[in-house]
Order: C-alpha cells, then sequence, then structure tokens
C-alpha cells in the first residue's frame, strides 16, 4: 500500500472543534454512502438527520420503516426523503446475500438455512452491502457490543490483505489543536510482535488518511532504547523491527519508547537523542489493550481531549464501531472518519 501525496509534517487546528469541522466538510465532499444497521436507535436517527441536512454523506437506515419514522416523529425529527431505509428481515436482495454468506462461510461449518438467518440481522445486512459496494462503509455499536460488531465485519468483509488482524485506533485531539493517534485501545488484548506490529503500521495509514499528515509512529514501552530489560519490552523491539522492514520509505517508526520520551522534545534529547521519532510522535502504539485503554480515557478526562473513535483498522472495507455510551454527536463524527475511511 502507498501513500498518497497530500499530507504535511506536522499539523496544528485552531481547535478541536476545527478538526472536527474539516473532518465533516472533507466527508461532505466525497458523498459517500454509509449503511447504519441501528436505524431504530433514536441516537443514530438523530446523527442521520445531522448528517443529512449537512449534506455529508448519503445514509441507508436498517430497521422497520415505520418504527423508524415514528421513532422519528416521537422526537420531532425530519427524516428526509433522501435517506434511504431498508428492513432486512423482507428486503428482495436476501436471497442473494444468505447465498454469497453461505459460499463464505461453509468452509466453516455454516449451512444456508443459518446464513440465511445472519443475513436477516442488520449487521450482517449491512455488512454485506458493505461487501457489495452498495454501500461505502458501516457504522453501528450504539446497540450492539464491540464484539457483535467485529464479528460480522470479518466475517462477511473480511481482513485486509496486508494486515494480520483488525484493529483499533482512537484519535486524541488536544486542547492545543494537535491531533494524536493512538493504538490499540480497544479490541487486541495483548497482542504479540507481529500483530502489534501490523496495528502500528495500519495506525499510521490511519493518521495519515485521517489528519493529513505524515505519521510518525512511537512503539511505546516502560523502558527506552534499553534502560530495562523484560520480556514485553523485547516484544516492542521486534515489534518495531518487524514494523520497520514491512512499512513503507516513508514512515518514521522508532521504540521502544517511554511516552515522555516520545512525546515531549526536552525528554527526547536526554533519553533518545538519535531518534527520528523520539520528542514528535504523533502515533502511539501501546503494547497491550491495559496500557492503551488506561491511557486515551486519562487524556481524555484529565488531559481534556477530545476521544473521537474506536475506529476498526485491518479491514477490506471500512465498518465502524461505536461506544453504547456514545452521543449522537459521537454518531456524526465516526460517520465523517468513516466515509474518508473509504476515499
Amino acid at each position: 500500500m502507498s501513500l498518497p501525496a497530500a499530507a504535511s509534517l506536522h499539523r496544528t487546528f485552531a481547535s478541536p472543534e476545527a478538526f472536527i469541522q474539516e473532518l465533516r466538510t472533507r466527508a461532505k465532499a466525497l458523498n459517500r454512502k454509509i449503511v447504519l444497521p441501528e436505524g431504530e436507535e433514536m441516537r443514530t436517527i438523530r446523527a442521520a438527520a445531522t448528517v443529512t441536512r449537512e449534506h455529508m454523506a448519503r445514509l441507508v437506515l436498517l430497521g422497520h420503516p415505520e418504527k423508524i419514522q415514528q421513532h422519528a416523529q416521537s422526537e420531532g425529527i425530519h427524516l428526509p426523503h433522501t435517506i434511504q431505509i431498508i428492513n432486512p428481515r423482507t428486503s428482495e436482495k436476501l436471497t442473494d446475500y444468505a447465498h454469497e454468506l453461505y459460499r463464505l462461510r461453509k468452509h466453516k461449518g455454516l449451512t444456508y438455512e443459518e446464513a440465511r438467518v445472519l443475513v436477516k440481522h442488520p449487521l450482517y445486512f449491512g455488512a454485506m452491502m458493505v461487501r457489495r459496494g452498495e454501500a461505502d462503509g458501516s457504522v453501528a455499536g450504539a446497540v450492539h457490543t464491540t464484539a457483535d460488531v467485529l464479528r460480522a465485519a470479518i466475517q462477511v468483509i473480511g481482513v485486509k490483505p496486508d494486515s494480520e488482524l483488525v484493529s483499533s485506533y482512537f484519535l486524541m485531539v488536544l486542547p492545543n489543536g494537535r491531533v494524536l493517534t493512538y493504538a490499540d485501545c480497544a479490541v487486541v488484548p495483548y497482542p504479540d510482535s507481529v500483530q502489534l506490529a501490523s496495528i502500528g503500521i495500519d495506525a499510521g495509514y490511519s493518521h495519515h488518511r485521517i489528519v493529513q499528515e505524515d505519521p510518525l509512529i512511537a512503539f511505546l514501552s516502560f523502558s527506552t532504547k534499553g534502560s530495562a530489560r523484560h520480556e514485553s519490552v523485547a516484544k516492542v523491539c521486534h515489534a518495531v523491527q518487524l514494523a520497520q522492514e514491512k512499512a513503507p520509505e516513508n514512515f518514521l517508526i522508532d521504540g521502544e519508547l517511554q511516552f515522555d520520551a516520545a512525546y515531549v522534545p526536552e525528554v527526547a534529547q536526554r533519553k533518545a537523542p538519535n531518534s527520528p521519532v523520539a520528542g514528535r510522535a504523533n502515533v502511539f502504539i501501546f503494547p497491550n489493550l491495559d496500557a492503551g485503554n488506561i491511557s486515551y480515557k486519562i487524556t481524555e478526562r484529565i488531559g481534556g481531549a477530545i476521544a473521537i473513535g474506536p475506529i476498526l483498522q485491518g479491514l477490506n472495507k471500512p465498518a465502524n464501531d461505536l461506544s453504547r455510551g456514545c452521543t449522537a454527536e459521537d454518531i456524526v463524527n465516526v460517520i465523517a472518519i468513516t466515509a474518508l475511511s473509504a476515499s
């Protein structure tokens, strides 16, 4: 995979809101088609109305049309006629989708009858739309668990040939206008070196595509350049080596680095003076889910950052997860990122 040319070495936005508005403006220019499997869910309906009003994307809501309209009307929300509403249980494409899912999964023991039941589920129906190019991406998770969203996406859309696994990243929009990428903070509990390298490379591509900034990728540890010895440090060092061998030449990757050495220039000068990344990293790869999940929440709650995500990476086509505690605005932002990820 090669990087497009349109990126800058370093970007700072006037405010977090300015970055989010840029995402929405760029998504609007692409006019992507995004399917929302949780079409009967109230936050999703509010988000759909906002996205359509701002012409950010063309939308498909999955669910019972009458229920969707009733929910919208009960909250005084107008759903424009340009929003397509499909009931997976009665769709004319049900048989076609079932046959394709059966072909995809019969080697795993799935029967045609089971496939027909599965594709009636909105997550599988939406994933099939994405697989077949009938939608550019999907967004769900306000009601369903991450495991549910991932299962449908992996089984139907599949993992990219050049990725080892599906992982996630968060965009951390800092109060000073910087945007950092944290990975993985939501999906892979304890990646090995090969998986960690893949997470790092995918996060680099994700940062470049969404932030439009050259990725400076720091693989994090409690050690900087051999200051400590431990099997977990050795894992990170091996991941760095693998990532450097696999990544394109214009990726700058280094590790193992402690967070302060990766982020603070003055500390970098003392701890890792010869590093091409230390002191200016914008993509941070955590050694495990404990570190990643804790760190993004500290950055959000104490550091005052806006956390956008988790955004899935490593899939053949975009299918993104939401937190079940998300707001309608969160869904709008993830729809914009999904549209940009399809570009």
